[in-house]
């Protein structure tokens, strides 16, 4: 069966603070951002023994680590905030087994010098997406040499963003060392927002096996074109959606969850299912959202 967890930075507390509420929200698994109040493991800060006290703090718990958080522009136009961008990808990349987990998420990046996820006109360039592989491939190669995987999360307004691109990238590189982070609402704008159904299938039939974890958003029509961001979190936590879609918490939006979740149940059926762009207050309904959902489809 799938298995239903989230994000640790929606909880911004002590690790054991932080383990106790993901606890008592009956999850089963997270996401780990790294972020708590008693632990500093920001850039330049992280050791093979701070990941195994947060590693088995959470084995303690019976709360697995699927993934860990790297999410970064990894083409900032500041060519020395992009070098330390992509060195912190692989600072989190020689510590991934040390975390417990090999799999380590990063968007793909932006050359908007405003925000991290707005689009840029250069971002459809061929240029863009040559620049971003060459980057791809030094990730990918890093992480294989370090028992890891790094995770593309590709997003409209980025370099990495259509169903076409992210099938670009997986097969210019085919490499053990890259594989995808499903969010299947990442791939909605103005053109096919209203075509969700059919995405949906076009998702899975092109990308299917490069899979290995999933997120649980939503989706919808946005009213203002502005960034939509929630608070208390990180940026990629409490960012909910820019342009023409919103990128609300499951539940809250036009994403038909049960096809998605047949759809991903059909060659991943116990993959870890993440929830995400919600407010901790908004928990307890997000989770009961996703396990109904689950149960209406069996998996």
């Amino acid at each position: 069966m799938i298995n239903v967890g989230i994000f640790t930075g929606y909880y911004p507390y002590t690790l054991s603070e932080t383990i106790k509420k993901i606890k008592d929200a009956g999850m089963q698994c997270v996401q780990l951002d790294l972020e708590f109040t008693d632990i500093d493991l920001a850039r330049g800060h992280i050791t093979k023994a701070k990941a195994n006290h947060v590693r088995d703090a959470f084995r303690k718990a019976n709360l697995p680590i699927v993934a860990i958080s790297a999410y970064t522009n990894l083409v900032h136009p500041d060519p020395v905030k992009r070098a330390e961008n992509i060195n912190a990808v692989k600072e989190i990349l020689a510590h991934a087994r040390d975390f417990g987990t090999p799999y380590v998420v990063s968007e793909t990046g932006t050359y908007n010098t405003d925000s991290d996820w707005l689009y840029d006109p250069k971002n459809s360039t061929e240029e863009a997406y040559q620049e971003f592989k060459h980057i791809a491939v030094e990730l990918a190669a890093y992480a294989y040499e370090h028992g890891a995987v790094f995770l593309v999360e590709n997003y409209v307004n980025n370099i990495i963003g259509s169903v076409e691109q992210v099938a670009r990238l997986i097969h210019d590189i085919d490499h053990p060392g890259l594989g995808l982070a499903l969010d299947p609402t990442n791939y909605f704008d103005e053109a096919n927002i209203r075509l969700i159904d059919q995405t949906l299938h076009n998702i899975f039939n092109v990308l299917d096996g490069k899979i290995k974890i999933a997120h649980a958003k939503d989706c919808k029509e946005a009213v203002s074109v502005a960034e939509k961001f929630g608070g208390g979190a990180a940026e990629h936590n409490s960012f909910r959606g820019a342009g023409a879609v919103e990128l609300p918490a499951a539940g809250l939006g036009a994403l038909n969850y049960e096809l998605y979740l047949r759809l991903l149940a059909k060659n991943h059926p116990n993959i870890p299912l993440i929830i995400e762009h919600v407010d901790e207050v908004d928990i307890p309904r997000a989770k009961r959202y996703v396990d109904d959902a689950l149960l209406s489809v069996g998996v």
